[in-house]
């Protein structure tokens, strides 16, 4: 199992590296990762909506580079579907088992994701109406693709 992380920006907190690194280590017993980040753009607070929809688009152009046809294509959106721990595990055996072995999970900017990317993802998946910073979503979504594989493995630790 191929797992891709793209996400939008760098991680600046050393809290939130260390713990990328730590799950990134774990997750390596379970799949191959490789987390791949692209450039932001400098969002000021006043953009107006198509302003803010250029930004969008010009990030979307840097994600789509990276997505291979072969991915199954996640993207993180508020408004996607929530799951339990145990749901996600069961996504994630399932695409296996159905021949899905190249799975992308896309994280945005801070303005969301462009419609190309949008258009391009296989399914939405949100944690939360919450919004979370990129960074720490990154470090989230690593804990539960670990969660996912202890649950798939009937391995102690999501309890």
């Amino acid at each position: 199992m191929n797992i891709d992380i793209i996400s939008v920006g760098k991680v600046k907190e050393k809290y939130i590296k260390l713990g990328i690194a730590e799950f990134s280590k774990r997750l390596s017993a379970h799949c191959k990762l490789n987390i791949i980040e692209v450039d932001d753009l400098s969002a000021a607070e006043n953009l107006s909506d198509s302003e803010k929809e250029i930004v969008k688009d010009k990030e979307a152009e840097k994600i789509i580079s990276k997505i291979k046809d072969s991915h199954y294509v996640i993207t993180l959106e508020i408004v996607g579907n929530q799951l339990t721990s145990e749901k996600l595990a069961a996504k994630i055996e399932n695409l296996t088992i159905q021949g899905h072995s190249n799975i992308c999970f896309v994280i945005g900017g801070s303005l969301g994701l462009g419609k190309s990317v949008l258009d391009r993802s296989d399914y939405a998946l949100s944690f939360s109406k919450f919004t979370f910073p990129h960074q720490l979503m990154r470090l989230i979504l690593l804990e539960q693709i670990y969660r996912s594989f202890r649950i798939i493995n009937n391995l102690p630790y999501h309890k």
